[in-house]
């Protein structure tokens, strides 16, 4: 399939700036934490990455000033876009059906006109106050204190329920502040103990794949009804339209960097709740490659969801990418990270035996403050099941079907 010309555009620029640095895919991709093969796709226009900061970090590595990155970010929106057309073609609007009651008039209309006596109001009526079903009928313009007769049940009801609108309005607006007060913060803001803003920002990647290749999903569904596997930088889209959960193994990356360029904030901890556990999904496991690896294995804290009080424990990484296999010597906490020395935690979780819902805790000082993120996947706790035991499948591109794992003679 032929390339888009922006995403042909977009890898020329990569290349250009892999090319001008003369170092190998291995060193480069080392020093951005990506695998050579997925740097090599990036350079060849067979993959956009899902985010700019990872180009940006290679322009700044390979000696990019500031106008050949601002060119760069520019060739990667208009790549980013022509993928996701290419991958996700926007779905066909639905026309709503549900507003169509509401603008007839004709139940209200025909009852109030002949009745125009506003000697005889009604003593048993609502509120008042409340809107006159008669006031929009224009040949009654006369008469807008007119009340529909008893025997109209239509006016009435819809009184009622005007007024039952007011008081749940009424009472969501004194009750609510009083429990978000006490509640602990969402992901995306600070505390509910301060109402500054936090000394620092932070992201997330919550699907990224081993060596950029390797994941696998547990799917609910038969196998020809599944998509054959997508890019990683795909890989939100694709499990999202699956309804897929991490299979195994969940790996999220959590960047944070400092507002200021000289008040450092400190990183103390990274705490792991598990909110909810429960049997092992029986659905189906999809793996995202059929075998491949990476020279690099990045220093991450390691999280195992099947220990009662699970710990997020650092651990080395490796580089084999030389003659030499060498150590990456793991760093546990304290962190300090600034606006010029930003920090990327990397965390697996893993499960063999439970359906786990979790999110962590990232604690933090700063210039006397101190605070507890929460960080979750948009809100709502990670998700991840153990496969044991589970039909598992590989994507068979030559055939364009997924095959078992006996037929394409991997194991487990």
């Amino acid at each position: 399939m032929p390339k888009d010309a922006a995403v042909e555009e977009f890898a020329g620029l990569v290349r250009a700036l892999k090319a001008r640095d003369g170092r190998s895919y291995e060193a480069l991709g080392r020093r951005l934490s990506v695998s050579a093969s997925t740097l090599h796709r990036y350079c060849s226009g067979a993959t956009v990455p899902e985010e700019f900061a990872v180009v940006d970090r290679l322009a700044l590595l390979c000696g990019a000033d500031e106008e050949e990155r601002r060119a760069l970010e520019a060739a990667w929106t208009e790549a980013d876009r022509a993928r996701r057309r290419a991958a996700w073609p926007a779905p066909t609007p639905v026309p709503a059906v549900s507003a169509a009651p509401e603008s007839n008039p004709e139940p209200s209309a025909p009852e109030p006109g002949p009745a125009p006596d506003p000697t005889a109001p009604d003593p048993s009526a609502p509120d008042p106050t409340a809107p006159d079903p008669s006031a929009a009928d224009p040949s009654a313009p006369e008469a807008p204190r007119a009340r529909p007769r008893r025997g109209a049940p239509a006016p009435l009801l819809v009184a009622a329920a005007v007024a039952l609108v007011v008081l749940a309005l009424a009472a969501a607006l004194l009750g609510h502040p009083t429990r978000t007060a006490s509640a602990p913060a969402p992901a995306s803001t600070a505390p509910g103990r301060t109402a500054a803003p936090l000394p620092f920002t932070w992201s997330i990647g919550p699907q990224l794949w081993e060596g950029g290749c390797g994941h696998t999903y547990l799917v609910d569904r038969v196998p020809r009804a599944v998509a054959p596997p997508p890019v990683a930088a795909d890989s939100g889209a694709w499990a999202g339209t699956h309804g897929a959960v991490h299979g195994g193994e969940a790996l999220v990356r959590i960047t944070v960097q400092g507002r200021s360029p000289s008040d450092a904030v400190v990183l103390h901890a990274l705490h792991v709740r598990v909110v909810d556990r429960a049997a092992p999904l029986p659905w189906h496991a999809y793996r995202m490659d059929n075998g491949c690896g990476g020279a690099v294995t990045p220093r991450h804290f390691a999280v195992d969801l099947d220990r009662p009080r699970p710990l997020a424990r650092p651990v080395d990484g490796l580089d084999a990418s030389g003659a030499k296999v060498r150590k990456i010597p793991a760093v546990s906490f304290p962190y300090k990270v600034t606006s010029s020395d930003p920090e990327e935690l990397l965390v697996s979780a893993r499960t063999a035996g439970c359906d786990c819902r979790w999110y962590l805790e990232l604690e933090w000082s700063a210039g006397g403050r101190t605070g507890t993120v929460r960080i979750t996947d948009g809100g709502k706790p990670f998700r991840t099941s153990g496969t044991r035991g589970r039909p598992a499948y590989v994507h068979d591109s030559a055939e364009g079907r997924w095959i078992t794992d006996s037929d394409s003679g991997q194991t487990g």
